[in-house]
């Protein structure tokens, strides 16, 4: 049966993804065999599966190789993903990020104008705080009393516009700076947290953020909603070690994000 009203969330670690592609459709095998780099081909697999599984949990469908392989995350003309199943749109809305061999995919009620983004807790230079924050996210930034504190705030901010610019179906196409995440004043005392995120448009989306020991994590929706659930708990995410496997034995690839 399909899960209750509301979001629900699935993370995946490298480790989870089946080394075969039997769950990938001809389709999704077919643009694998195009990927060059292994850091490519090794996020799209990831991702893949980890949102394939998240869709059949939270419709209540079967999810062995068989039945993920009849469902395809494809992309929408703006980049966003577009799940099918049979060859027909998925009665859900995903959103889908990674991050160092972890990956999250954010499942709701279709319709739903959704974001996630998934981000290390690691350094920001002042040059990445300058260029991709506002001055107002600059000074939240800057005021933190330690450097993990720093850390932590830098790339929680990251996080909340990222899942914004995924809400907008624009992602970094669009300047950051148009975005602005606000946050309570209040320290967090763990589990979910609140935030929300104005656009240079006056709307404001609404989101919760949460650490996952060396991650943070971040939904956002033009909707106020309930923090999203676990699909499988405890979430891999809780105990989750980052890692860049292809990176060992392949070295950097081109693309890699600027400002890490």
């Amino acid at each position: 049966m399909p899960r209750g009203p509301g979001l629900f969330f699935l993370s995946q670690g490298m480790d989870d993804t089946p080394p075969s592609d039997e769950w990938l459709s001809p389709l999704e095998r077919s643009y694998v065999a195009r990927l060059r780099f292994p850091k490519r081909r090794s996020e799209f697999r990831l991702g893949r599966w980890t949102a394939k599984k998240a869709l059949t949990l939270y419709l209540g469908r079967d999810h062995d190789a068989a039945d993920l392989a009849r469902v395809v995350i494809d992309r929408a003309p703006d980049g966003a993903p577009d799940p099918y199943i049979d060859g027909r749109r998925a009665d859900a809305y995903v959103t889908m990020t990674d991050r160092a061999d972890q990956a999250v995919c954010v499942v709701g009620p279709p319709g739903t104008r959704l974001g996630c983004d998934l981000e290390l807790v690691e350094p920001r230079s002042d040059a990445f705080v300058s260029d991709y924050l506002t001055p107002a996210e600059q000074a939240f930034v800057r005021s933190a009393s330690t450097e993990d504190a720093r850390a932590l705030l830098a790339n929680l901010v990251w996080c909340g516009k990222e899942s914004s610019l995924k809400v907008l179906r624009t992602g970094l196409r669009r300047d950051t700076r148009s975005v602005e995440v606000r946050l309570p004043a209040a320290a967090p005392v763990g589990g979910w947290q609140p935030l929300a995120v104005a656009t240079a448009e006056g709307a404001l989306h609404h989101g919760w953020w949460q650490r996952f020991g060396a991650f943070v994590l971040s939904v956002a929706a033009t909707e106020p909603f309930a923090p999203p659930r676990p699909l499988v708990d405890p979430p891999s995410l809780a105990t989750a070690a980052p890692a860049e496997a292809w990176r060992a034995a392949f070295g950097p690839a081109p693309g890699d994000r600027p400002g890490r």
